[in-house]
């Protein structure tokens, strides 16, 4: 078997050319793998036979180690499963949840094309060179040097190249329906470390996210009339005020959110406001406010959902209660029988996860990052994760962490650094490395 240092030895140093060549064409694509329905839907195929062109030589199929499978649940968004076997059975570490689209960008409000890879200095610039094609490049090229030195490993090396993680409502094509269909199961004998964070250190947890929508109804009527109309846009917003009060009361900051660092609580806030329509001397009967909570992992889904629906009920029987807005402003018309209402509906919730940071997956990586970066500072936020937390409770060790900026996610100029990139990849050897120790 190898030794731990003749590993990262072979192992070596992210080679420059051949990682920017393949990321240049990964951002080429990044038009085509925007994902925001129903305008915006990608076709991560367009980025995965780039990764298929630098690794199919290595297949199975054509002599070499590599086990890859192309599982699709929609035309066009192949998820990539690419194995190198070990030789424990059972033994194995995995590098998951890179994915394939990107968040849409627009150039008009880029300072340079967001469409196609430019390099000033360090910095790797483009739509998806940190949120997550710089990622996907990263572990291709790792992916490939492993498979060209025929490494002799205890653990297997699992990646997994994910569709429809930027916007999953398209639901059952991306990592939730590999997990269900059982992709996952061969995975729980060593760390899972999720490759979509920043800042080239562990991010020991995130927050859940829960979309809510409340619609208003009031009545319409004439402008000049308002007494004889139930303002929608005023009730949505006398409404969500002491909804969002009742919420900060009942989730406020948890004791171990300061044990693990997270920068900000749990929070409730709008985000998308609409309404039917209509004349501007019309007053709505209808409005629709729509929002997320961020929920830290010290917190549970099922009961947020129950004490939003409780401030609700308690509105709706006491809607002549809210605070209104001038002597005729008012939510309930008694001559008519009338009274306004709130209805919530949540989308679907994805709880955050807390690390286990006596998992030897945290400890491997925690050496890991020491050795490399110099120094470990662990940090969480209130961004989410897909099926972390079901992984977490279905026993896999699932440690966070990432080489791109968080200050670029999702914005405008997005970048990475190329030196942050490569100390990731000797981050991975490492973590590879002190595995074959344990």
């Amino acid at each position: 078997m190898s030794s731990s240092s003749s590993i990262k030895d072979i192992l070596g140093e992210l080679q420059k050319d051949s990682y920017i060549s393949l990321l240049s064409k990964l951002i080429g694509e990044a038009e085509f793998v925007q994902n925001n329905p129903p305008d915006l839907i990608p076709q991560e195929d367009k980025v995965g036979r780039h990764v298929l062109d630098v690794l199919y030589p290595f297949s199975t199929d054509n002599g070499g180690p590599l086990i890859i499978k192309n599982v699709e649940y929609a035309p066009g968004r192949g998820n990539l499963i690419i194995e190198y076997p070990g030789t424990v059975p059972g033994k194995v570490v995995s590098f998951v949840g890179s994915h394939m689209d990107v968040v849409p960008a627009d150039r008009e409000t880029w300072e340079f094309d967001p469409f196609s890879l430019s390099i000033d200095g360090d910095k790797l610039r483009g739509r998806g060179t940190t949120d997550c094609l710089g990622h996907v490049a990263l572990l291709t090229e790792l992916l490939k040097k492993i498979a060209e030195t025929k490494l002799k490993l205890k653990s297997s090396v699992v990646v997994i190249f994910i569709v429809s993680e930027e916007n999953n409502s398209i639901q059952g094509i991306g990592v939730e329906q590999l997990h269900k269909d059982g992709y996952f199961d061969n995975l729980k004998g060593g760390p899972l470390y999720w490759i979509d964070t920043s800042d080239s250190q562990p991010c020991i947890g995130t927050g859940g996210s829960l979309t809510w929508s409340m619609k208003t109804t009031g009545k319409l009527f004439h402008s000049g009339m308002p007494d004889k109309a139930i303002n929608a846009l005023e009730l949505a917003m006398d409404a969500l005020k002491p909804i969002q009060l009742r919420f900060y009361e009942d989730f406020p900051a948890a004791p171990k959110e300061a044990e693990y660092g997270f920068a900000i609580p749990s929070t409730m806030k709008p985000t998308q406001w609409n309404y039917p329509g209509g004349g501007i001397n019309q007053i709505p009967g209808e409005s629709t406010i729509a929002g997320d909570v961020r929920l830290t992992p010290f917190y549970d889904m099922d009961y947020l959902k129950t004490k939003i629906q409780e401030y609700v009920d308690y509105i709706n029987a006491h809607v002549e209660d809210l605070e209104s807005r001038g002597p005729v402003s008012k939510y309930t018309l008694p001559a008519e029988g009338l009274r306004g209402r709130i209805d919530m509906t949540f989308g679907v919730p994805l709880p955050g996860i807390a690390c286990d940071l006596d998992s030897i997956g945290y400890k491997v990586l925690y050496n890991a990052t020491e050795e490399v970066i110099g120094h470990v500072k662990p940090f969480s936020l209130t961004g989410t994760l897909p099926l972390v937390a079901d992984l977490q409770k279905d026993g896999y060790d699932v440690q966070n962490v990432g080489y791109g900026l968080s200050d670029t996610y999702h914005a405008d100029n997005e970048y990475c650094n190329f030196s942050d990139m490569a100390n990731g990849y000797k981050v991975f050897a490492s973590i590879i490395s002190q595995l074959e120790e344990v």
